[in-house]
């Protein structure tokens, strides 16, 4: 069951030739795919230079194209992404060593705001690919890349820590090599909850898409083609017949890579379900029944693992499962303390240039001004996620045991996480200003907006991996009620929480640069804040000021991570062996 890519396995792909009906059904839907992404891709590397004007229509019926722009840019991120994830995972889950050390790192580059990476890399992309759109295209792509990165990455090292002892005494028994231990063991199991946070990690592409696409960094002001650019547009002109127009091609683009891309995949990581009986509660796919059932699909799929397996076979020792395997001697007692010594001094002259680069500009006063609205921003953040927590893990555990709802509820949970919050500043600034309200309390509630949906979706994809003795078991014993949530429910689910928390967490912080300043044509609100310092830094380009509101951000949440989340982490592993 946990196998994923066996070299040993024998190539079972039908000879069958001739095309049958569904053959037919399908070729039309490729060649459309295809024609679209070459089309795209000829778009995103036309000449280019710096200061050209790049016009944004908001005629609707420049939206189909604007999307395709929009969805090729997404699934690239989300490709290098996943990528990431594997390597960044596999590396920090097996050697404590680089653990020490890229598992801060995650929490840093989490608590990076998008125009923080992107305020450091649109001129080197520009410079990489000058005299071309590529750069841009590149700068754009890194901007989501970092919003979907971390979340996924953080997922598979959680999973791959916490699978289940007999399993990794089987693949002792059976004399692993690493390699194949990551492929057949680890990568399958983490494989529901790692494509409940591709979803989740798309949606958060959607969230930032107007402040990758419409790129404003020290007087640079480059506009991409596609739907962040067009609500950015839309939002400069008060229109919002525009903005109801982007509204329905977003909901598009989720339904379409929805039942093309993820119900498939969804469908198809049925096997990797840790119990074995399924039944009624498999997830199913239109689009994967036609692959199934067609004669060339089947083919090329087919010859397409086979030459995979191959391919990962090159890199992975066979033991016979008789010999032994030699084991490498431990370190000695002295290199951890030499490891611990070396990352402390790197990150004291880390933090000492950090220091001096910022205070050549900036005064004491003003820096103990920012660490103040960090704690603002501090007491926002637990709150929401405190609230949020309360609301959608009974949900979630609710919708995680009945895949059957799930599947109906998956695009409409993909819709509300991907909608970006500043589709709301029409309706945010039309209540506040005329009711009066303060900006420091009623714009909060957009802090978790576009977050929350990291705990929904990652006890989801916990519950979904209950297995099935286990609450059959707690119906034969009659435990109903808070006594079933407190013994069962929680317990299981409490490892995909606190990895749902970290990253909604992390994400809030993110997008207070959304959340605490709110523009609406010529009116603007702002709260009191470290996002929204950053965001009027970052228009003005002051990055000795950039500089202080992310370190103070990148304090903040590491010490959260360090003395409350991570506690609650270490909780987790225990319970989970």
């Amino acid at each position: 069951m946990f196998e994923l890519f066996n070299p040993r396995r024998p190539n079972r792909t039908p000879l069958a030739t001739t095309p049958n009906r569904w053959d037919w059904a399908l070729l039309p839907l490729v060649l459309a795919v295809f024609a679209a992404v070459a089309f795209g891709a000829m778009q995103m590397s036309r000449p280019f230079t710096v200061g050209q004007e790049t016009p944004i229509s908001l005629d609707p019926i420049n939206l189909p194209y604007y999307l395709l722009r929009t969805m090729l840019r997404m699934f690239t991120a989300l490709g290098c992404s996943l990528l990431f994830s594997f390597v960044f995972a596999a590396i920090a889950a097996k050697y404590r060593a680089a653990e020490k050390v890229m598992i801060p790192l995650l929490d840093i580059l989490q608590s990076v705001p998008i125009l923080g990476f992107q305020a450091l890399a649109i001129a080197p992309f520009i410079a990489l690919f000058p005299g071309n759109l590529l750069g841009v295209e590149c700068a754009a792509i890194f901007a989501i890349f970092t919003s979907q990165a971390w979340n996924m990455a953080f997922s598979l090292y959680q999973s791959m820590r916490t699978v289940p002892p007999e399993l990794n005494e089987a693949a002792r028994v059976f004399q692993l090599s690493g390699w194949l231990r990551f492929w057949r063991l680890e990568l399958p199991f983490a494989m529901p909850g790692l494509l409940w946070n591709m979803m989740m990690s798309m949606s958060g592409g959607w969230f930032f898409l107007v402040a990758a696409e419409a790129i404003s960094v020290a007087g640079q002001d480059i506009k991409l083609p596609g739907i962040g650019a067009y609500i950015a547009v839309a939002i400069e002109a008060e229109n919002g017949v525009a903005i109801a127009w982007a509204i329905g091609a977003m909901l598009a683009g989720i339904v379409l890579y929805d039942q093309l891309f993820f119900r498939p995949l969804l469908a198809w990581a049925d096997k990797f379900r840790f119990e074995e009986s399924q039944g009624e509660t498999a997830q199913h796919s239109w689009l994967l029944d036609w692959v199934r059932r067609s004669h060339w699909m089947r083919v090329l799929t087919g010859r397409f693992w086979s030459m995979l397996r191959r391919a990962l076979g090159w890199f992975s020792a066979r033991p016979d499962g008789m010999t032994p395997q030699p084991r490498s001697r431990p370190f000695d007692t002295w290199w951890p303390r030499a490891w611990d010594a070396l990352i402390l001094l790197a990150a004291l002259l880390g933090a000492y240039r950090l220091v001096v680069f910022v205070h050549s500009d900036v005064g004491w006063g003003e820096a103990a001004h920012v660490m103040g609205l960090g704690f603002i921003t501090l007491v926002r953040v637990l709150l929401l996620i405190a609230l949020a927590s309360v609301v959608w893990v009974p949900i979630a555990v609710w919708i995680g045991l009945r895949p059957q709802y799930s599947q109906r509820v998956q695009a409409v949970a993909q819709f509300l996480a991907a909608f970006p919050v500043n589709l709301m500043f029409p309706l945010v600034v039309f209540l506040l200003v005329t009711f009066k309200l303060n900006p420091n309390i009623w714009l909060s509630p957009l802090l978790v907006f576009g977050t929350q949906w990291y705990i929904l979706f990652n006890v989801v994809a916990g519950a979904s991996t209950i297995p099935n003795e286990l609450r059959l078991a707690a119906d034969n014993l009659g435990l109903k009620g808070w006594l079933k949530w407190k013994r069962v429910y929680l317990p299981a689910v409490f490892p995909s929480f606190v990895t749902g928390a970290i990253t909604a967490s992390g994400g809030s912080w993110n997008a207070s640069i959304v959340a605490e300043y709110v523009t609406w044509g010529k009116t603007t609100l702002v709260a009191d804040g470290l996002g929204s310092y950053i965001k009027q830094m970052t228009d003005a380009g002051d990055f000795h000021r950039i500089a202080l509101g992310i370190g103070v951000m990148c304090i903040f949440v590491m010490l959260l991570n360090r003395f409350f989340w991570r506690k609650l982490y270490s909780l987790a592993e225990d319970r989970s062996r």
